[in-house]
């Protein structure tokens, strides 16, 4: 453990910030990071609702965005305007699990021109399903289609990710149920959102690499952060 020298201000972006513990693992996570870096991380849970009212730009005091977890559709929108405003501000951001759903979102809406683009999980009838359920979870209940677990992951040589793991394997844990949609990888890999890794053809992370930390992972990395072994992601993302 280092003494804490500087600060950093992080926003953790989400739907169920009126109860602090729903945050918990992602909390910690930052504040083991913290203190294998040396850096206090200043933690603020802001609400996706108020940046759907007052705009992104109240996240411009913030160091670095974190776009959380979760389930159904409030908020969606204000996470979206969170990731556009730190893909254009080249502020810092890390999007988990729906977090990183998100980012594809944004991407196909603002830089592919995709209009209507979006999750099935929000709107069924979308022209562009970005993120969607796989063809063999369709027929399923929602708890025996959700991808659950730790499983294996390959990391993409020279990629972001793959710099901050040092591997080419890894192992996380997932709880999620939609993926993203294969259709659109070639064309968002062409336009600069590239696919840093996978487990068996289904995309866990997306980068943008014209720019200091635009990643989006589609497990769970909170998970496995321990006080003595801090998370890798999370030692990289507080000490840029």
């Amino acid at each position: 453990m280092k003494i804490l020298k500087r600060k950093k201000r992080v926003a953790i972006i989400g739907k169920y910030v009126e109860v602090r513990d729903a945050y918990k693992s992602l909390i910690e996570a930052l504040i083991h990071a913290g203190a294998h870096t040396g850096v206090k991380p200043e933690i603020t849970l802001v609400d996706a609702l108020e940046i759907e009212e007052k705009g992104a730009e109240i996240l411009g005091d913030f160091d670095a965005l974190i776009i959380a977890g979760g389930f159904g559709k409030r908020g969606i929108e204000g996470k979206i305007e969170a990731i556009k405003f730190a893909r254009l501000s080249k502020k810092p951001i890390l999007g988990i699990c729906l977090g990183m759903q998100l980012m594809a979102v944004e991407w196909a809406r603002n830089v592919l021109n995709l209009k209507g683009a979006n999750s099935e999980e929000f709107d069924k009838n979308t022209p562009y399903p970005i993120i969607h359920l796989l063809p063999d979870q369709k027929d399923k209940p929602m708890g025996g289609s959700m991808r659950l677990g730790a499983q294996e992951i390959e990391l993409k040589e020279g990629s972001l990710i793959h710099s901050i793991y040092g591997t080419n394997r890894i192992f996380e844990r997932h709880r999620h149920r939609y993926e993203f949609n294969n259709e659109f990888r070639e064309e968002f890999e062409k336009s600069g959102l590239v696919v840093s890794a996978e487990h068996k053809g289904l995309v866990e992370a997306l980068e943008f690499r014209d720019h200091p930390f635009f990643l989006g992972v589609q497990f769970h990395p909170e998970y496995s952060s321990k006080p003595l072994k801090p998370h890798p992601i999370f030692v990289k993302l507080i000490s840029l």
